[in-house]
């Protein structure tokens, strides 16, 4: 597993919304937090990138549902992704004025 996340911190994506517009994007700080997600680091992920656990339990919901269709799937999907961008849009808002506050 540690050559699996030392390859995942050497192989990082550039945030090109970044680099062209000069202000981070929605997404920025996600492959950090998941990386330190594996690593066992839980409160250092939720620092990084909060929304990261919502998505990654929508991820998870959606899988179940293509493979187990259960009653009430396609419900709690439905809100699992509201809440999502919700937390999403608070934390991006949070992100921005952090980041014009600074700069």
């Amino acid at each position: 597993m540690s050559h699996f996340i030392h390859w995942l911190e050497t192989h990082q994506l550039p945030c090109l919304y970044r680099e062209w517009l000069g202000i981070p994007c929605p997404g920025c700080g996600m492959q950090t937090a998941f990386i330190e997600l594996l690593k066992g680091h839980l409160v250092t992920s939720l620092r990084i990138y909060p929304p990261l656990i919502p998505i990654l339990m929508v991820l998870f919901f959606l899988s179940l549902h293509l493979i187990i269709r259960f009653k009430k799937s396609a419900v709690i999907i439905k809100i699992s992704v509201i809440i999502t961008a919700g937390i999403m849009a608070v934390n991006y808002l949070f992100e921005l004025i952090t980041y014009l506050s600074i700069h």
